[in-house]
């Protein structure tokens, strides 16, 4: 092959690579938000969080997490089951995620017998005592924030989010890291309104489930007060048929054995 047919088909060959192709901020935001949130139709995983505080001591947290897509990339329904500590074991957790306006979202306390809604301005609270927040658990929504492409390398696309509405979110912005590859969101870096840089969450183990990128471990710091919380995902299970129809108040009270314990 001659030198000017050879740079032909490498130039040809670089245009046509999805990874060096050229991407929005918007198109790099929505992938990642689907393979966060979106792979598969259904998934359930075991889910261990380790929470450590400033002093070292540490709290655990078990727990399945059930998922349903009723459409791709729109709306979902979510359901938590808590185990472990005992203090929680019982306690129930559901989501309807709704991508064009504020989600539902119903917590059981077994301790009261009592469902409790949960406002959309506790969306940024703490999630069961750790460092994740409830709306860590089934996602941001992508049409919440303006996406900006900041300047990355070989391996990540890097986006500032800035929230549209300002007075609905603690931060004035975040950074993610999103992986050319696979499009797996490896870090996210969150500021406050003094643009002080207090909260991150990173992707400390990615490994393929039935074809997807999955993170199977993650880990929410606060670099405020030097607590951190660990998530291992366990038993990680895409397309297993799970129906739309215990995503209720029902299955609050009455959780779906067949799923949960599986």
């Amino acid at each position: 092959m001659n030198k000017t047919l050879f740079f032909i088909v490498a130039w040809l060959g670089l245009s046509f690579c999805p990874v060096y192709a050229e991407m929005s901020a918007d198109e790099a935001a929505q992938k990642a938000s689907h393979i966060a949130y979106y792979q598969g139709k259904d998934g359930r995983s075991s889910v261990t969080m380790v929470v450590t505080d400033a002093q070292g001591r540490t709290r655990e947290r078990q727990m399945t997490i059930l998922r349903f897509n009723i459409q791709d990339n729109g709306d979902q329904k979510y359901y938590v089951y808590f185990y472990k500590p005992n203090d929680v074991k019982g306690m129930s957790y559901i989501v309807w995620k709704h991508p064009d306006r504020d989600d539902d979202r119903w917590l059981y306390l077994p301790a009261l017998d009592l469902v409790r809604r949960i406002a959309a301005s506790d969306k940024r609270s703490s999630f069961a005592g750790t460092n994740f927040l409830y709306e860590d658990v089934s996602g941001r929504s992508v049409a919440l924030d303006a996406h900006e492409m900041l300047p990355g390398d070989e391996k990540y696309y890097v986006l500032k989010n800035t929230p549209k509405d300002e007075a609905q979110v603690e931060f004035s912005y975040y950074k993610i890291w999103i992986d050319k590859n696979n499009f797996v969101p490896v870090k996210a870096e969150y500021y406050d309104k003094e643009g002080k840089l207090y909260r991150t969450i990173e992707a400390l183990e990615v490994k393929d489930i039935q074809g997807h990128p999955t993170i199977v471990k993650m880990k929410a710091s606060d670099l405020n007060s030097g607590a951190f919380t660990v998530a291992d995902f366990s038993d990680v299970a895409y397309d297993i048929g799970i129906t739309d129809d215990i995503f209720t108040e029902r299955y609050l009270r009455n959780p779906p054995s067949q799923w949960i314990k599986g």
